[in-house]
């Protein structure tokens, strides 16, 4: 599907399915009289949407009605989902009618091209299903929207392309995450993202098992000892301002699949758990998005993958084992994993890297779910003014974040008795001291933890999300490399 703009409005209706953007309280003008009529009995709600068949010239004419709501109650985050609903309406339409063309017009949609390109990525982004593994015997299934066309006065091709640019970005990210993990593990992981570097202009280099275990990155190693996929550790780079000494890091959790290891999830708990590497996926959706967008910035991203298996080499509950930071922790729950492998991967990136700012975004604790549901992500942090970047960045992508506090009495959770850390604090504030222990890696750096365990998927297909890997919080972290 492609989407594109123009300022010549189509002469005719026919054969065709014309929609019409609507603004409660506000009249609709365009230069068909029977539009103007038959709009009048449409209520103009948020993300109320109906279709109407007209007769004219011996032809059918196909309308649909979108409704906007109030225009001073429309965000972009609410114009996404009104976008991503009207994508899924009119894939519907299409499967149960013939048309003789699969264009979309879209008229009367009078938004800021900000907001345009929010509706953009909201049609863009509803579009999607992760359907590869489905026999293609459905006829229907082969019915797709060809060109959606939007007529407007304003100048808008800007925003397209980067709305198009983002939603892309953030698809990357759904499909890596929805992949099961006999085709994504650690190697086919950094196979894939050598090759969208090379596609989209990031250097990517991959360490092996032996450059791991040389770099002193002893509690990743750990975690990956049970599984026959070795690990791999990516580093992805992209110098778009290299007079500036600052380097911005992102840290994607890379567990490409957990059984907990020794503390073994049940079967219902493990059927999801190729998910757990949804951190990984959106720092490299990320960095996609940066560097086709060629933005003004340096940033650098890794993700230490591996698998957490159950084999006799596992590491155990009760294990005391080291990491690059020379700080030696206490195992008491090996389902406690990803801890673990962020330690080493943030340590790495601000000690070897030097970046001056730090995200790691990880799937961490089923807490997260307990606090905010899937509805925003809990954030930890050893700095405001790094935060409310993240807050402004998070307003324009429509993502939510909320700010967990961090009191020294979190950080004494963590803390071993026979070792300097212990990899949990116990089931109370789990989100918050999770976070707390990645924060002993991190020193003086500005950074952040997004704990997106709620929000890296969806239970159901709404708006512009579909059931599975959402991809966030891909359009965040640009943003954030953006402001």
């Amino acid at each position: 599907m492609k989407i594109k703009c123009s300022k010549e409005i189509l002469k005719s209706l026919e054969n065709t399915i014309t929609v019409i953007a609507m603004f409660d309280g506000e009249d609709v003008s365009t230069p068909f009289d029977e539009l103007n009529l038959v709009s009048r009995d449409f209520k103009a709600k948020e993300n109320n949407i109906d279709t109407v068949t007209l007769f004219k010239n011996d032809s059918l004419v196909n309308v649909c009605f979108v409704g906007f709501g109030k225009r001073e109650l429309l965000n972009t985050e609410k114009i996404r989902i009104i976008g991503g609903n009207l994508c899924k309406k009119l894939k519907n339409i299409l499967k149960n009618k013939e048309y003789k063309s699969n264009d979309i017009n879209i008229l009367n949609l009078d938004l800021s091209s900000h907001e345009i390109g929010a509706f953009t990525e909201g049609v863009l982004l509803g579009d999607y299903k992760f359907n590869k593994y489905k026999s293609k015997n459905n006829d229907f299934e082969k019915k797709e929207i060809d060109n959606i066309i939007i007529f407007t006065e304003k100048e808008v091709e800007c925003q397209i392309e980067k709305a198009k640019i983002l939603a892309n970005s953030n698809i990357i990210a759904r499909n890596l995450v929805n992949e099961p993990s006999n085709i994504i593990y650690p190697e086919t992981l950094a196979i894939e993202t050598v090759r969208l570097g090379a596609e989209f202009g990031f250097n990517v280099e991959v360490y092996e098992e032996e450059k791991i275990r040389a770099l002193g990155m002893e509690a990743f190693f750990a975690v990956s000892r049970g599984s026959i996929n070795k690990p791999r550790f990516i580093v992805m780079r992209y110098f778009g301002d290299k007079e500036s000494k600052d380097i911005l890091g992102l840290v994607g959790k890379g567990l490409t699949y957990d059984t907990g290891g020794y503390s073994l999830k049940s079967n219902a708990s493990m059927l999801d758990m190729k998910t757990d590497m949804a951190g990984a996926a959106s720092v490299i959706g990320a960095m996609c998005a940066i560097s086709q967008n060629k933005l003004k910035r340096n940033v650098i991203a890794v993700v230490a993958a591996c698998e957490n298996a159950l084999s006799g080499d596992s590491y155990k509950p009760g294990d005391i084992i080291n990491s690059m930071a020379k700080k030696t922790i206490e195992v008491l729950n090996t389902d406690a994993e990803g801890r673990l492998t962020l330690a080493d991967a943030i340590y790495y990136i601000i000690n070897n890297e030097k970046v001056t700012k730090v995200v790691d975004v990880a799937t961490l604790t089923g807490a997260a779910l307990t606090l905010l549901g899937n509805v925003a992500t809990p954030v930890v942090t050893n700095n405001d003014e790094f935060y409310y970047e993240l807050e402004k960045a998070s307003a324009l992508s429509g993502e939510r974040v909320w700010k967990m506090p961090i009191y020294d009495e979190f950080r004494d959770m963590i803390k071993g008795e026979e070792a300097d850390l212990k990899n949990t604090g116990g089931k109370n504030a789990g989100c918050i001291t999770a976070g707390a222990f990645i924060g002993e890696f991190v020193g003086a750096t500005p950074w952040i933890h997004m704990d997106i365990a709620g929000t890296s998927t969806s239970s159901k297909s709404i708006g512009y999300k579909a059931k599975g890997a959402t991809g966030e919080p891909v359009r965040t972290l640009y943003y954030l490399a953006e402001i």
